[in-house]
């Protein structure tokens, strides 16, 4: 595995990861992630593709020098600039949770010319609900629920156990559960936090809070491969049925027990539909 840096058009250094050969396939993480979320799917798929996995800025440990308080349209600019770096024409891309947004940010600003096939993990194209959509996060989540939510990450010393709050308290039973009894996982999740500074990580929220991307779905014009967990922290299955009913092309993929990370759960079976989406079957 190769750690390689590059300039983005801002001067910020992007910090990537590369793996095996063949097909690129480009892997977006989630808020709060890093690259190395996709290990498991390394052995499954570098075997006939070359992945690149990058630490979205303000993400990974990196410190930030040029654009301090990012948003979700500079994490779109980021992946163009990667693709251009590596002159890579077209490329599968694939997006959990953040990278998902971050996808149908670059669709909107850019159009899906640089996209062969794309795949997108658990996620609502709107994350506030309203009186007309109930598909955001916990299917309620308006305006005064996201302010206090900011107010928690903005409270000194509070954002690790805000981000973890975020993520236990919501749909998925057994995730309440093991996060009120301070299970290992959770631990180690919370240690893994600490490398994150809060304020970029605080900036780039906000912007995906106020993102709407219905009108985005029908844009997508490649084979596109949506992959929901049926214990969803986040989304209800409604949420992933509206994506796949506005999205041309679109193939749902329903994980049974699965939460908000359904490729983490059954690796192989996402490799294996990702691989089938790339070569047409």
């Amino acid at each position: 595995m190769q750690h390689e840096t590059i300039s983005a058009d801002d001067g910020e250094q992007l910090h990537i990861r590369l793996s095996g050969s063949g097909t690129p396939i480009l892997l977006l993480h989630g808020w709060t992630s890093s690259h190395a979320a996709w290990a498991p799917l390394i052995k499954p798929l570098a075997g006939q593709h070359r992945l690149l996995r990058p630490d979205a800025r303000g993400h990974g440990g990196h410190a930030l020098s040029a654009t301090l308080a990012p948003d979700i349209r500079r994490l779109a600019r980021d992946v163009i600039n990667l693709l251009d770096h590596y002159e890579i024409e077209r490329v599968v891309a694939v997006g959990h949770s953040m990278g998902a947004l971050t996808l149908w940010q670059c669709i909107r600003d850019f159009g899906c010319e640089r996209f062969s096939h794309l795949a997108f993990i658990d996620q609502s194209p709107k994350l506030l609900t309203d009186d007309t959509w109930s598909g955001g996060i916990y299917g309620d989540f308006d305006s005064a629920h996201a302010q206090r939510l900011l107010e928690e990450f903005e409270s000194a010393g509070n954002f690790v156990e805000a981000v973890l709050r975020l993520i236990a308290l919501g749909l998925n039973d057994k995730a309440r559960a093991t996060y009120l009894r301070n299970t290992s996982g959770w631990r180690v999740t919370r240690e893994a936090l600490r490398c994150i500074d809060p304020p970029p990580a605080i900036a780039i929220w906000k912007s995906l809070v106020a993102a709407d991307y219905r009108n985005v779905l029908p844009a997508i014009t490649v084979p596109t491969l949506l992959a929901y967990g049926s214990e969803s922290n986040f989304y209800t299955l409604a949420t992933a049925n509206y994506v796949a009913q506005h999205t041309p092309q679109a193939r749902l993929s329903l994980y049974q027990g699965a939460d908000h990370c359904p490729h983490l759960w059954q690796p192989e079976r996402f490799a294996s539909e990702l691989s089938e989406l790339i070569d047409g079957t």
